[in-house]
């Protein structure tokens, strides 16, 4: 696939040393963060699951300047779903300033008559209540099936109608559809060890061994067919939109569709491994889509676990992805097992995907 020429432009403009500071020898054009800025520049995490009844991870946000959002999603190893809601609830009754949350719904009922009308409803009251957005997630698609057996599609019609009330609540609405395009390779072909790891572990998700259900380019073709019919639902692509493992793909989406923007939960090592092959080009993407990027993680607090072993888990994490995008200093990423030169992306792209880009989507009355 060609280049955007956006992205080209600014892959030649960096190669050129025209795009700021791509290496630490190199004199910056523009100012760029270090690591004893972290915890003092504001920071917004659009995409994690605070599933325990504890205080840790707003603990934790306030020591690293982080708000949270806290995705509700109808996932068969996080507790149900009516649970999330309350902890989401009381999390954000502690600290509403800091603490976010997503509303998500069931499949159950799909096929009676009257279901969307009925979702629609109570997503409204969810709203009511402060959710910021909706999440829909991978079940449909990879997991739920209507009367007759087939697989039921984010552009299935009942859905239409819950995207349309959603656009009309003036929400986004949070997209994960398909898998990282790992999901499709043998094990040992796959770029990450954490996608090893995790399909190694659920392979009733890993689709490599499941060749009879729908493939990947059959998910990004339906998703872009449903947001094709939704051109005014504003959209986030969670986890870079399933398109994680290509910058130029991600690119030519972010493109097409003016109102989507993409979060990084859960798939930066992709970028990483990426980065190690081609710096400049992942730069320059950073630099050329810096109002459509959500920094986020995927961090999740699961009932049982210490407090003080997450809260030093999420800090570490958070402080390993600064580096990376922030600063020029390398870090060994074990799950690309690779050293990895940092982005030093420019302060005010990092104001954006750290902070400004969150505020925008998801609560624009605080701009």
């Amino acid at each position: 696939m060609p280049f955007p020429s956006r992205l080209a432009a600014l892959v030649a403009a960096c190669v050129l040393g025209a795009c700021a500071a791509p290496r630490p020898d190199t004199a910056s054009t523009a100012p760029v963060y270090a690591m004893d800025d972290f915890a003092a520049v504001r920071k917004f995490d659009a995409h994690v699951h605070a599933n325990a009844d504890s205080t840790a991870f707003l603990e934790q946000a306030r020591a690293d300047g982080f708000e949270l959002l806290s995705i509700n999603v109808d996932y068969p190893a996080f507790p149900p779903v009516e649970t999330q809601h309350a902890i989401a609830l009381k999390q954000a009754a502690t600290d509403p300033a800091r603490f976010h949350w997503a509303a998500t719904f069931r499949m159950t009922g799909f096929d009676t008559p009257g279901w969307s009308e009925s979702v629609g409803d109570a997503l409204a009251a969810e709203v009511a209540r402060g959710a910021l957005a909706v999440k829909i997630w991978k079940n449909v698609g990879m997991v739920e099936t209507d009367a007759q057996g087939r697989p039921i599609m984010l552009d299935h019609p009942a859905l239409s109608l819950i995207a349309e009330r959603i656009r009309a609540l003036d929400i986004p609405l949070i997209g994960h559809q398909g898998e990282p395009h790992n999901c499709w390779l043998p094990l040992e072909q796959m770029t990450t060890d954490n996608d090893r790891e995790y399909f190694g572990n659920h392979p009733e998700y890993h689709m490599y061994l499941h060749p009879d259900q729908p493939g990947y380019e059959t998910h990004m073709a339906v998703r872009d067919r449903f947001l094709d019919a939704h051109p005014q639902l504003r959209f986030v692509g969670a986890h870079m939109a399933s398109l994680e493992w290509d910058v130029d793909r991600l690119a030519a989406f972010l493109d097409r569709y003016p109102k989507a923007t993409v979060d990084l939960a859960a798939r930066m090592a992709q970028v990483q491994y990426q980065a190690v092959r081609d710096h400049d080009k992942v730069r320059a993407f950073f630099i050329a889509y810096q109002d459509r990027l959500l920094y986020g993680t995927d961090l999740t607090q699961e009932p049982g676990t210490d407090p003080d072993a997450f809260r030093q888990a999420a800090h570490a994490t958070w402080r390993s992805d600064w580096m990376f995008l922030a600063t020029a200093q390398s870090q060994r990423i074990e799950t690309i097992r690779a050293d990895v030169r940092g982005l030093a992306l420019p302060r005010e792209v990092i104001d954006k995907v750290y902070y400004a880009n969150a505020m925008r989507v998801f609560a624009p009355h605080r701009r």
